[in-house]
This record gives C-alpha cells, sequence and structure tokens, in this order.
C-alpha cells in the first residue's frame, strides 16, 4: 500500500488559526483592531509575507477588514447570524431562489421550532416573556402599518431564537432573516401592494397569542399546528405578489440598515 504524504500546513495558515481562535473564543471582540504588524512579527516569529497571507486568509473568512491610511489596521469582525443570512442569501440568488422556497422551508422547519419551544422546561422564563414582548409591542403599534410587519416578523424570530437548539437557531434564523427582508419589502407603504388590511393584521395577532398560549401550556403538538396553520396562511398572503422574483441579497443590507434605524434583534440566550 502506497503512504499517503500529509501536507503540512503553511505558515501563514498556523497564524490564521491562532488569530481566528482568539476571534471565535472572544479572546477578540467586535471592533477590536488587531496588534500592529510589528508585534504580530514579534508575536508569531514570521515573515512578512506569512504574516500578509494569514490576514489575507482571515479577510476572506470574512472575521476581518482591513482599513488603509493613517487610521488603518485589522478590524476584527465576529460571525453574526445577520451575516451568515446574508452570505445564504447570496448563494441561493446565485441559485436562482425564490421567496417561495425559503417561505416552503420555513413552513417545514419554524414550525419544529415552536414545538422545541413548547418542550422546554424553563419556556416560562427563556421563552413566555420573549414572545409575549413581541405580542405586546404588536399590539401596541398595531396601527402604525410602518411597524406593523417588522414588530410581526419579530415575533417570528424570537420563536426561533428562543428554542434553545444553537444550530437550529443559526439555520433556521437565517432563513427567517432572508424571509423577513422580503416580506417587509412587500408590505412597504412604498407602492404596490397596499399595506396589510387591518383584518389581516388582527388575524395574524390572533394567531400568535393562540401560539403563545401552547407554548405557555407546554403543547407542542398543538404548538407545531398552529405554527404550520399560521405560516401557510401568512406565505399566501405575502406570495400572492411578486412570487415570480427571486431572492435578491440586496434586501439583506436594507434590512440590516432598518434595524439599525430601530429594529432591535432578536434577545439572544445569554441576554436573559
Amino acid at each position: 500500500m502506497v503512504a499517503q504524504r500529509i501536507r503540512q500546513p503553511r505558515i501563514a495558515e498556523i497564524v490564521a488559526a491562532r488569530l481566528r481562535d482568539d476571534i471565535l473564543s472572544g479572546r477578540l471582540k467586535e471592533g477590536d483592531v488587531l496588534p500592529s504588524q510589528e508585534s504580530l512579527f514579534g508575536e508569531f516569529g514570521v515573515s512578512p509575507p506569512a504574516l500578509r497571507e494569514a490576514i489575507h486568509l482571515l479577510e476572506t473568512d470574512g472575521l476581518i477588514s482591513v482599513r488603509r491610511g493613517n487610521v488603518g489596521g485589522a478590524v476584527v469582525h465576529a460571525p453574526t447570524a445577520e451575516r451568515t443570512a446574508h452570505m445564504i442569501s447570496m448563494v441561493l440568488q446565485a441559485r436562482a431562489a425564490t421567496p417561495a422556497d425559503v417561505s416552503e422551508a420555513l413552513l417545514h422547519l419554524e414550525p419544529i421550532c415552536a414545538g422545541m419551544c413548547a418542550a422546554r422546561d424553563d419556556r416560562m422564563t427563556e421563552v413566555v416573556p420573549y414572545l409575549q414582548a413581541e405580542i405586546d409591542a404588536q399590539t401596541e403599534q398595531f396601527d402604525d402599518l410602518a411597524r406593523y410587519v417588522p414588530n410581526a416578523r419579530r415575533f417570528h424570530e424570537t420563536l426561533v431564537s428562543r428554542c434553545g437548539n444553537q444550530p437550529m437557531i443559526l439555520l433556521i434564523g437565517s432563513l427567517e432573516l432572508i424571509w423577513s427582508a422580503h416580506e417587509s419589502s412587500v408590505w412597504s407603504d412604498d407602492g404596490d401592494p397596499a399595506p396589510m388590511a387591518g383584518k389581516t393584521r388582527r388575524a395574524a395577532l390572533r394567531a400568535h397569542q393562540r401560539l403563545l398560549d401552547a407554548v405557555r401550556d407546554g403543547n407542542v403538538a398543538r404548538a407545531v399546528r398552529l405554527g404550520q396553520d399560521h405560516l401557510a396562511a401568512a406565505r399566501r398572503n405575502t406570495l400572492a405578489f411578486g412570487s415570480d422574483k427571486t431572492i435578491e441579497a440586496n434586501r439583506m443590507s436594507e434590512a440590516g440598515r432598518a434595524r439599525n434605524n430601530g429594529w432591535p434583534s432578536p434577545r439572544k440566550e445569554s441576554d436573559a
């Protein structure tokens, strides 16, 4: 049997792996600037070309961005669900996937998260208050048409973010963000279609309340069924307009700006 040669990692890959671990472990945080090249030369004892290649590898990963000029440096960017969703949306756009494809995936996946929320032993502290806060916001701003869809979508995003399973939160949460960006663009008050009718908004709010009640009661089967029924209705309403469009990655950037201007992200488990 011919022995396979094991490729030795390059020096640049070793340096990049060390810095990557510092970012992913939290030792280097969002917005931090990597030490100067001179400091890194001294720390790792590598040549300038190897260090530049390591920085390039991290930049390709999206973990840093390099600023030029007098205030230059390599700025750290911790991985986020929003960045993951943006990357997924670009892949989906390249594959000509449609909003209908995304909503169909959520139709199967989000109800699973609803059931997981209902099954949590700690749901009264880790799930129910967060869903109730989103319903309260919907109720308080019910007549503000510009706020209604973002508020309603936040209920769904929160339902996923509180399911308790990090892979589910990341993957399904990314699809939620992509669909939220599309749905908000459809129901904007800038043109067609007309803003969502009051009857439709009231029905959605009631559906959210029933789903919250099922989660509070720990009724897994009912939470899953209500999630499926509500998503099917919401899907029909939104896909009645622009169902032939493909996913547009730039919608994620627009949605991100909107969040920065007043849509706080669903609270994470560590925020409890």
